[in-house]
């Protein structure tokens, strides 16, 4: 498949970007600069309120050149006591002045040296910081979500498998924009820099660990690289694809994903199914869409089950998953149920407790 022009330019915009960084959700708010520039504001103060200090007491000051202070000498005996030099060409006499360098001018001057050490500390180590958390990161990430691509697809499942109780921390979103990854890390997430085609890519959103895969890309070329490398790094994760086109989705299953979705057929078949009955529509989309209303889940047969017709359980059983295969409610062989049978289910979400539906 050859790019369009608009694809060939962002690709080629993209490549200027970092490969494969990872980039931890940040929590210092202010940037490096700002926060720089602060302490620099705060240095001058305390040069100014020293040179003020000095100033104000000149008379006090014995100068070994001329005998006399002026503003200038002012403001070189501040920066020299501040930065600790101390020449001694110009020194306190009078009892006034070394009054006020023992209790105004030493604690301005310490003051001085903790804001110039603090930030080149903060400096020097902001990136021994990152690796620091980075290297946690990476030790206690398992079984957790990788995310390749961050559009609206990508964003769509994001959003249920966090209404599902999927914690922000167990989810790696990839992804070739650094715009986009920024605007992942802003969300709480982390978020990996590059192309998900290259194992490199993957391997640093320790893929190899993941317990699943959602794969949505702009592109169903894309998606069938990234389904084929994404499953040669993981032999055992749960791969889940979406592709735009129909014919495409067989491609898919044969790289190795474990469901494909075909976006423009089911965004198809939904609005053929609104325009039939809008009433089926909309209990469709509650259905796929997390959190509120109905939604369909899958889970364990309990012991309380076993044996039971699948009429007989107390949930809307539509499905019943028995090993690899998925039965049909109404399927003979779905009945009676098993232990190790799993059930996809209608239930009433959570967080709308309505008997009567929602308002």
């Amino acid at each position: 498949m050859k790019l369009s022009g608009q694809d060939a330019m962002a690709r080629n915009a993209d490549e200027h970007l970092v490969t494969g960084r990872v980039k931890l959700p940040r929590r210092i708010v202010e940037r490096p600069l700002r926060q720089v520039s602060k302490r620099l504001l705060m240095a001058l103060m305390v040069l100014a309120i020293t040179v003020l200090l000095v100033y104000t007491d000149r008379s006090g000051y014995h100068d070994n050149a001329d005998d006399s202070v002026d503003f200038l000498d002012a403001v070189y005996y501040a920066t020299v006591t501040l930065s600790t030099t101390g020449y001694g060409d110009i020194v306190p006499y009078s009892s006034g002045a070394r009054l006020t360098n023992v209790l105004l001018v030493t604690p301005l001057r310490v003051l001085f040296l903790i804001i110039l050490v603090g930030t080149t500390l903060e400096v020097l180590t902001e990136r021994t910081r990152e690796e620091w958390r980075l290297n946690r990161w990476r030790a206690s990430l398992r079984d957790h979500t990788v995310i390749v691509g961050f559009g609206t697809k990508g964003r769509s499942a994001m959003q249920t498998l966090c209404a599902t109780g999927l914690r922000k921390d167990q989810i790696v979103v990839v992804d070739p924009s650094g715009k986009v990854i920024e605007a992942a890390n802003a969300e709480g997430f982390v978020g990996v820099v590059g192309d998900a085609t290259r194992s490199d890519v993957l391997t640093r959103a320790e893929l190899q660990k993941a317990r699943q895969v959602i794969i949505a890309p702009q592109r169903d070329d894309t998606a069938v690289l990234v389904t084929l490398t994404a499953r040669q790094l993981n032999r055992g994760a749960k791969i889940v694809a979406a592709v735009r086109e129909e014919e495409n989705a067989p491609l898919l299953r044969q790289s190795g994903a474990d469901a494909v979705i075909t976006s423009s057929g089911a965004a198809g078949r939904l609005l053929g199914l609104s325009v039939l009955s809008p009433s089926a529509g909309t209990v469709m989309e509650d259905l796929i869409q997390q959190g509120s209303g109905l939604d369909l889940i899958e889970r364990p047969v309990i012991k309380a089950e076993v044996g039971l017709s699948v009429r007989e359980t107390e949930d809307l059983v539509v499905s019943v998953l028995r090993g690899h295969r998925l039965l049909p409610y109404d399927d003979p062989a779905a009945s009676p149920l098993q232990l190790t049978d799993r059930l996809i289910t209608i239930v009433r979400a959570q967080n709308d407790p309505a008997p009567g539906g929602r308002e």
